[in-house]
């Protein structure tokens, strides 16, 4: 959820932004859109990802300072004692996987996005930048002693076939009892609650002496367990109005646990924070509750020996 979206409620984020990362290049290309449909613009442009194609601009709007994300997750592998190979599977802009980097691990970042790879490589130097889709990807057989996928990026999977996949490659690209560190919106959240839904919220914030200016629509399409967000871009130099659609898989937690071990893995830590993108937010030292009821979700799992399918 980005940081315009706030609930007031524990462990939601209240200007808490996203990571750096990207949904790997996984834009809904060929979705109708069902729920609400704003009026057309004329002159509209449409875009899948427009921040994605701008990497500066996506960083100039949600910046993370502090680190906040990549510090979370190097403490979530000190945690559960992963070893240093790790993998950022979309990894955007590459702020994280560099701060893993920094922090001594062998990072290799990945994602689909040519010009987040670019970016990254040219901003955040330090960890290797492969081009990978997460819904199915081959970077070796045990090459990796955690798998690191935060933001969301797992939700790109919008159908079992595709989770299916991901989660099949994260499973071979892991050593045996290798860790799987995920942060994701929650499926449950939005059960009973309706705070983030069909009203839109504006944002501004200006670039490079530019301001530019974001209206955005969440809602949630049942039949495909997906919520789905509009949002129109504008800003003030003369250009014409950008709109970007944009899904996520809507998981529960029981259900997680459930595709996880069907996939060998096995479920070490399930909560709703804090973490990187709550209120309060994540700090070291901070515990982890074991409930599951806030806007976003926190799992970390093991490779075991044998999977259940």
């Amino acid at each position: 959820m980005t940081p315009e979206h706030t609930t007031g409620a524990r462990h939601t984020p209240t200007g808490h932004t996203p990571t750096g990362h990207t949904p790997t290049g996984h834009t809904p290309t060929g979705q109708a859109p069902t729920g609400p449909t704003p009026a057309r613009h004329t002159g509209t442009t449409v875009s899948h990802n427009l921040l994605t194609d701008q990497p500066a601009l996506y960083e100039a709007r949600f910046p993370d300072p502090e680190r906040l994300a990549g510090r979370w997750a190097e403490d979530s592998l000190r945690r559960y004692g992963a070893g240093p190979r790790v993998l950022d599977l979309g990894c955007g802009t590459g702020r994280d996987a560099a701060h893993l980097h920094r922090a001594g691990r062998a990072v290799t970042g990945a994602d689909l996005s040519d010009a987040m790879l670019e970016y990254a490589r040219a901003h955040h130097p330090g960890p290797r930048y492969v081009r990978a889709d997460l819904r199915s990807f081959d970077l070796g057989e045990g090459t990796f002693d955690a798998v690191v996928c935060l933001d969301s990026a797992l939700l790109y999977c919008r159908t079992n076939d595709e989770l299916d996949g991901l989660l099949a490659s994260c499973r071979r690209a892991l050593a045996p009892g290798g860790l799987l560190v995920a942060e994701m919106r929650n499926g449950a959240y939005h059960l009973g609650r309706t705070d983030l839904l069909g009203t839109p919220v504006q944002h501004t914030f200006t670039w490079r002496g530019t301001v530019h200016r974001s209206t955005t629509t969440l809602w949630i399409d049942r039949a495909a367990q997906l919520l789905r967000r509009r949002r129109i871009w504008r800003a003030d130099d003369g250009s014409p109005p950008v709109e970007q659609c944009s899904a996520w898989r809507l998981l529960f937690p029981q259900e997680l646990r459930y595709v996880l071990a069907r996939h060998g893995f096995e479920v070490l830590g399930l909560d709703d924070g804090p973490g990187p993108r709550t209120e309060p937010p994540w700090h070291e030292g901070a515990g982890r509750p074991g409930t599951a009821d806030g806007d976003r979700l926190h799992v970390t799992a093991r490779r075991t020996a044998s999977t259940t399918n």
